[in-house]
């Protein structure tokens, strides 16, 4: 889990529940985890007496200033009578980390303190080949390797440091050397290092002290070095205030009216933005989620682009008005996309074909398979259309039209079963199965009438006629042959064994939503009213709703886990067919249960646990926030409509 995440898009840092440095990313979020993971530990000594923050006796408050990307981190031990508060940021525009720590003694007596700040640093994402050394020009410690480069000081300037070596031969790295209240490294290490500075100070009785560190990264020394410049002649007080105050415009800056909403949803709305921003890059990717603690069950994490979910992301931030953030997403896309016109399964951050486990040969037909998941390409098509109909960018959206738009729609017009009528089988939105999928099937009705739009408006009307057809005929073969009058719902899918053999799979499934969501039938229609009813009679857990019968993923031996993003689309579903204000009371309700789950600082996890209510998988997952804008704003959206229905 990470707690409090901070970032620029350039820079990512991340916290643990124990306010540990876990994740440092650079120059892109998500690519590059400069730690693997490892902690950087804080600790502190006292009058003999030495303590690393989060262990037992410190009680460990984490949050956020409020509209802002700046923390509010209270960290007490009544046993060592200290308070602790510290304010952290990435800068807005430079790719420096600041920290301001102010150490406040509870003691009626003076005190001696010192405070020590560690940095475990495995560049490149391995521990070989790094140094660090004490820098006499900056009068601070760097770290580097080839083009990266990280440089660690404070103000007033560290009166003790430490270099040294960690994970070899049996040594743990230099934070053990300051448990003694002392360190004894060296000026220079290279190989496996880590490296600690010390800041010591006296208390008056019941005294306060201030001092702030910061990290600067850069790809060479000579960036970090002006950084470090840059931060000694402003001062990191005033980069503190001028990032806390540029957050708190940039969240404010489109006067959404969010007087329709409690204060709790209307603040998580805003806490959502702000941690959305933090896990987009600065080229366009937007990263399902940056939690390395996932590598240790799955050796390999969530730092990637799934299309499906940044299409879903960027309609999000379009509706809430953040345009320039969507635009640098379908550029991105407009790039990665497949000369075949889809989108492979997932990408890194720098445009690259990330991991995947979607087969590209089928091993008992001896016949190729095309890796993907359809509603990743379909996707694309139907945010970037809405994204136009919203901001009428011509000239952006002429950009896209040929490079993104003609391949994606010629792709899926052609990927059509020949008898059945539907899209070819390809992998779920869940990645678990293969087959012709309810899901997929909207997805594609909803990309293919958006690409007619976009046809129309470019004066091919050929084209425009094409994509309606086949949209149509997708959606009337859907209710053919994916809606079962004998469960009186739509199925899931039609499960492929191979590409000619296939049977009915009827587990209710919580994507199914999409059939009314991406306006393949209305949310009044019986078919649409039947399947969510049985979303919500049988997938309903802790008042949360569940990907899927049986869902074992993460599970904890009891119920399967309520989603945040499953809910909401439970809570789209009310305020789509409401038609007075009560109607809406079940929607406030689930997103009422979306706050209440949510971490202190206002993070949201992918999942809940039923019994516990605790986050569970990666977190924040940026989809879940996403949703979270979405469903807040169609409901302000709903409600302000009934309003002046009713008027």
């Amino acid at each position: 889990m990470r707690d409090i995440p901070v970032g620029n898009g350039s820079l990512l840092v991340t916290f643990d529940d124990k306010y540990q440095i876990r994740d440092i990313y650079f120059p892109h979020v998500g690519q590059e985890n400069h730690t693997e993971g490892f902690p950087s530990r804080f600790g502190v000594w006292v009058d003999g007496h030495f303590s690393w923050i989060g262990s037992e006796g410190w009680a460990v408050d984490l949050k956020y200033l409020h509209e802002s990307l700046v923390t509010d981190v209270r960290l007490t031990n009544e046993e060592l009578g200290l308070e602790i508060v510290c304010h952290d940021s990435v800068a807005s525009h430079h790719n420096v980390f600041l920290r301001q720590i102010a150490v406040r003694n509870l003691y009626d007596r003076p005190r001696q303190v010192r405070v020590f700040i560690h940095l475990d640093l495995r560049i490149y994402e391995n521990k070989v080949g790094d140094t660090v050394f004490f820098d006499p020009e900056t009068k601070a410690l760097v770290h580097y390797q080839k083009h990266r480069y990280f440089l660690l000081n404070t103000e007033p300037h560290f009166d003790s440091f430490a270099t040294g070596r960690k994970a070899f031969k049996g040594q743990e790295g230099t934070w053990r050397d300051a448990e003694d209240g002392e360190l004894h490294g060296g000026s220079i290490t290279e190989g496996s290092v880590d490296s600690t500075i010390g800041v010591h100070f006296s208390l008056a009785r019941s005294g306060r002290h201030e001092f702030a560190c910061w990290l600067a990264a850069g790809t060479d020394y000579d960036e970090v070095a002006r950084l470090d410049r840059h931060i000694k002649k402003t001062g990191p007080e005033e980069f503190l205030n001028y990032t806390e105050n540029y957050w708190r415009v940039w969240v404010n800056k489109n006067e959404t009216d969010l007087t329709l909403l409690s204060p709790e949803v209307a603040n998580l709305y805003k806490r959502s933005l702000l941690l959305i921003h933090t896990q987009i890059d600065k080229d366009g990717a937007i990263l399902a989620a940056n939690d390395w603690e996932v590598t240790d069950r799955a050796t390999d994490h969530y730092s990637y682009l799934w299309t499906r979910d940044g299409a879903f992301v960027a309609h999000a931030l379009d509706l809430a008005g953040f345009s320039h953030i969507t635009r640098k997403f379908f550029d991105f896309c407009g790039r990665i996309v497949h000369p075949n016109g889809y989108f492979l399964q997932k990408y890194n951050p720098d445009g690259t074909v990330a991991s995947g486990w979607h087969a590209s040969w089928d091993t008992n037909s001896a016949s190729p398979w095309l890796p993907i998941q359809e509603d990743e390409t379909a996707l694309v098509l139907w945010a970037l259309w809405e994204h136009y109909d919203r901001y009428r960018d011509l000239e952006f959206a002429h950009r896209l039209y040929k490079k993104l738009v003609v391949p994606c729609a010629d792709f899926m017009s052609a990927f059509v079963h020949p008898e059945l009528g539907l899209p070819n089988p390809s992998w779920n939105l869940w990645e678990d199965r293969r087959g012709i999928h309810t899901f997929t099937c909207a997805s594609v009705v909803a990309g293919l009438r958006a690409a007619a739009r976009f046809a129309r408006l470019f004066a091919q009307s050929d084209r425009a006629e094409q994509y309606e057809t086949i949209a149509e005929q997708i959606s009337v073969k859907m209710r053919e042959h994916l809606y079962s009058a004998e469960h009186g719902r739509f199925l899931r899918s039609l499960q492929f064994q191979d590409d000619d053999n296939y049977e009915p799979d009827a587990t209710i499934d919580a994507s199914m939503f999409a059939v009314f969501y991406l306006g393949c039938f209305p949310a009044k229609d019986e078919m649409v009213v039947n399947t969510m009813s049985a979303i919500e009679n049988e997938l309903t857990v802790d008042d949360g709703i569940t990907r899927f019968e049986n869902d074992g993923y993460m599970r904890n031996g009891g119920n399967s886990n309520p989603w945040i993003i499953c809910t909401l689309w439970l809570a789209e579903y009310y305020i789509a067919r409401a038609e007075n204000a009560a109607d809406l009371e079940k929607a406030n309700g689930l997103i009422q249960w979306v706050v209440e789950r949510a971490l202190p600082s206002g993070v949201l996890a992918e999942q809940v646990d039923p019994e516990t209510r605790d986050p569970v998988s990666v977190s924040p997952l940026t989809w879940s926030h996403s949703t979270f804008v979405a469903t807040a704003l169609n409901y302000i959206k709903k409600l302000s409509e009934l309003a002046a229905k009713s008027a």
